[in-house]
């Protein structure tokens, strides 16, 4: 019970810091954590693909991009309803992942990752041929999206609501894997033949979970071309896909609150070091390579060991453990 309450009470200091952050850090910090959110939340849909099905993406992005698209076109077709676009965006990016994963998931492995980048690949390419919407320069977004009264251009309204689409995001996504239909699917990630043989078809249930990652990357790819007022195809690229696998190698894969740490830890790094230099990739690439080759666990498995560990050596747990051995 002890380790259950501190890990809430973890949760709930991450919750209280992200509410304070427009209020102690102003338009900047407030701009840098919106960003965070929406990475975070694309970051999510590929932890629950990867932490959860066991699926290694790198077409993530295509998803995060058309979503960004939809979101785009529709505003500069005058339809400024966030009511209308975003659900749009989800819709429009589910049938893409729909149509995707039933391809690629007749494959496995690294055919699965390679199909995947192929296809990211095409729906790149094929956003540089939208020459009505700047084709390889992308196009800019008049405004942002209204929420009927709630006008969305103040950035800490913006942040707020971004906030909490993460927060409905993460719930789901807790109520999807804590599900019997979690349950299968963690079942395909362990053992598939296994799953097959006791009568449940993995390829549906994987389907499904692939599909429902894809509508949460192109919510996050709608924020995210409200966020910048702009829309190009390097938010489809495969460099992105691989930024967002490094959001979730440094978080934890398969904690869901993982990720978002890891898109928060990866955006500030990128902050922090392009103050100095244009190449900070030379600097995060050798960081990411020893979290992958020295540290087995990511940033939130690590706190919640630690926190584990200090209870374990609480004089509380000791004499807790003594009265139950006595």
């Amino acid at each position: 019970m002890r380790r259950i309450d501190r890990r809430v009470g973890a949760l709930i200091l991450l919750l209280v810091f992200a509410l304070a952050v427009p209020v102690i850090g102003g338009v900047y910090y407030t701009r840098l954590a919106t960003q965070i959110a929406i990475y975070g939340l694309a970051a999510l849909s590929v932890d629950l693909l990867i932490g959860y099905a066991g699926l290694i993406t790198f077409g993530q992005a295509a998803l995060f991009g058309v979503g960004a698209y939809v979101a785009g076109m529709l505003t500069v077709a005058g339809i400024h309803n966030a009511f209308i676009v975003w659900p749009a965006a989800v819709i429009v990016a589910m049938a893409f992942a729909l149509v995707i994963g039933a391809l690629t998931l007749r494959t496995s492995g690294f055919q699965f990752i390679m199909v995947t980048l192929a296809f990211a690949q095409m729906i790149y390419f094929l956003a540089q041929s939208l020459r009505s919407y700047g084709g390889d320069d992308g196009f800019t977004i008049p405004q942002r999206d209204d929420l009927v009264v709630l006008k969305l251009t103040n950035q800490t309204a913006f942040y707020y609501v971004v906030l909490c689409l993460l927060l409905a995001a993460l719930f789901l996504c807790y109520r999807i894997v804590n599900s019997q239909f979690g349950m299968v699917i963690r079942g395909a990630r362990d053992n598939e033949r296994r799953l097959a043989a006791i009568g449940i078809p993995p390829y549906y249930y994987k389907l499904v979970v692939f599909t429902i990652g894809g509508g949460i990357a192109g919510l996050a790819g709608a924020l995210m071309a409200n966020h910048a007022s702009f829309v190009s195809p390097a938010l489809l690229s495969w460099q992105v896909s691989g930024q967002l696998l490094a959001m979730v190698i440094l978080g934890s894969a398969g904690t869901l609150i993982g990720p978002i740490l890891g898109a928060a830890i990866y955006l500030v790094f990128q902050q922090v070091l392009s103050d100095y230099t244009s190449h900070w990739m030379l600097f995060f690439g050798p960081f990411l390579v020893a979290r992958v080759l020295l540290i087995k666990e990511g940033v939130w498995s690590m706190t919640m060991r630690s926190l584990s560990n200090g209870e374990a050596s609480s004089p509380v747990a000791t004499q807790s453990g003594q009265d139950h051995v006595a």
